[in-house]
């Protein structure tokens, strides 16, 4: 198939057809107002959709380890270029602008995933999900010149509200995480010891893995290191 597809629903089903080989799915649509800030397309006018397009639990993983196997090997920042693989031929499929997360101008995922799923932040800066919990991400997303359906997008019930024993705060070896925010100098730092190597380094963050929202999508235990790995420490 090439050249835009007409109908939303095409949009939709083929955005879903497509992407679901590789793990990564439709996660949330929003709808810009005529006159409301929105991202700019490759033809200069502003997007009237974004489709947001992310991973629940480690669906992408399979996917993603067999790409950096055979090609990505060596590559730096193989998780984004391996997002860019997949999620830029289907926006010239669909005559969609691609956003990613990692390339300026910067756009606010965070902002339109909680729009667009009605979700909050965790203790940790995640946004938390009722259903995954800690343990989904945002690899991408479209922007498209027409409104695609979005359905009313209720807020969800907030997992931390109705957390009573916050085991997110106290499993934290470097005592980095609070209500109020997340101590970074804090985790860094733990990190770089002998301590957080054999352990966040080696079996992801202790406060994540505490919390027992979502805890059937956790990561497998490779593609946990491999995101330890990548941080900047």
């Amino acid at each position: 198939m090439t050249g835009p597809v007409a109908s939303p629903d095409d949009v939709l089903n083929t955005l879903r057809a497509v992407l679901a080989p590789h793990g990564v799915f439709l996660r949330g649509i929003v709808v810009f107002s005529e006159g409301e800030a929105a991202p700019s397309l490759k033809n200069g006018r502003p997007a009237r959709s974004v489709v947001l397009i992310g991973n629940v639990g480690g669906s992408l993983w399979p996917a993603f380890a067999r790409w950096r196997a055979d090609v990505g090997q060596g590559v730096d920042n193989p998780l984004d270029c391996w997002s860019k693989a997949v999620i830029e031929p289907v926006a010239q499929i669909l005559g969609a602008t691609a956003y990613f997360p990692s390339d300026p101008p910067f756009q606010p995922f965070q902002q339109w995933a909680m729009r667009a799923e009605g979700l909050r932040a965790s203790p940790l800066g995640i946004l938390i999900h009722p259903d995954y919990g800690l343990w989904h991400g945002y690899r991408g997303a479209l922007g498209f010149d027409h409104v695609l359906p979005s359905g009313a997008v209720a807020a969800k019930d907030h997992p931390c509200a109705r957390c009573t024993d916050k085991p997110c705060l106290s499993a934290c070896p470097a005592n980095a995480i609070f209500l109020s925010g997340f101590g970074v100098a804090a985790c860094r730092n733990h990190l770089k010891t002998q301590q957080g190597q054999a352990g966040c380094m080696n079996a992801g963050c202790a406060s994540r893995n505490a919390c027992p929202f979502g805890a059937g999508y956790r990561y497998p235990d490779e593609q946990l290191r491999f995101h330890m790995a990548a941080l900047d420490i």
